[in-house]
């Protein structure tokens, strides 16, 4: 068991997605970055989809009751167990009371914590991610407790490794012609090339850019979406949908994100430059 003692600023418990009910309008939510959800996995010999904990910006506070081992793979947050400074991509031992906490964000804003074996949370239409109304709550409460697996053995796994994810870090944004892509003139796609800042509005649902496109009267009937999805508002303003997003939307899908450039967009906050490169 663990006890979150402080929740951070929006910890949520994520696997791989919810898959199958978008056709009820229910999101596929899951690891913002799945690149660095996976590898935490990976580095435990747990499944891919095994749920984890994803931390964004401000840690939480998280007391252990029983041993394990963790991994924190994504952003650098200067975790530390009993206030000593611990490393990412790193199996790490956990004995009962100890503490693991975290500082201020150095690179990127995501990191991800997994635990062997999982979490045991409540499983919501085939999948334990956290959104709500489908779960009943979004993020980590100060005082819960969350369930899982004593492990007193060894990880069969190496102790360490070198990971190259400066693609997470870095402006470069892979995309693809979305289906509405050529409703574009010639300049409004060059203007695509130049870059965008972050705005404020960026969550798990949507990023919003600041830089704008002309106004515009393109308009489309509403069809499905998916993360990734890049839409242009009539305003001109861009909008990247993420996890958590709808399934469907009515502005013209100019744009869609690799999975790449989901998890690298992910690791984004507000101000950072950002530039879309064509696959």
């Amino acid at each position: 068991m663990i006890k979150v003692l402080a929740p951070g600023l929006f910890t949520t418990v994520q696997d791989t997605g919810r898959f199958g009910y978008r056709n009820k309008g229910v999101p596929v939510s899951g690891a913002m970055d799945s690149f660095s959800a996976v590898l935490a996995n990976r580095l435990l010999n747990n499944d891919d989809g095994a749920a984890l904990l994803e931390i964004t910006m401000t840690g939480p506070e998280l007391e252990f009751t029983a041993p394990t081992h963790i991994v924190i793979t994504g952003a650098r947050i200067r975790p530390a167990i009993n206030q000593t400074l611990i490393p990412n991509n790193r199996v790490i031992r956990i004995h009962p009371s100890d503490v693991l906490s975290f500082g201020k964000p150095e690179r990127g804003i995501r990191a991800y914590m997994a635990i062997k074996g999982g979490f045991g949370t409540p499983v919501v239409l085939k999948s334990r991610s956290l959104y709500f109304p489908v779960t009943a709550y979004d993020h980590l409460k100060k005082g819960q407790e969350l369930g899982h697996e004593a492990f007193e053995g060894t990880v069969d796994e190496l102790i360490e490794i070198k990971v190259n994810n400066d693609f997470l870090f870095g402006s470069s944004i892979p995309v693809y012609p979305g289906p509405e892509y050529d409703m574009l003139n010639a300049e409004e796609k060059e203007m695509l090339g130049r870059g965008f800042s972050v705005s404020t509005l960026n969550n798990r649902m949507a990023y919003q850019l600041e830089e704008q496109l002309p106004p515009n009267d393109y308009g489309i009937i509403t069809s499905g979406t998916l993360p990734g999805t890049v839409q242009l508002t009539p305003s001109g303003r861009l909008i990247v949908l993420m996890k958590d997003c709808q399934t469907t939307g009515g502005y013209p899908r100019i744009l869609q994100l690799s999975e790449q450039g989901i998890c690298a967009l992910a690791q984004k906050k507000y101000g950072d430059r950002i530039v879309f490169t064509m696959c």
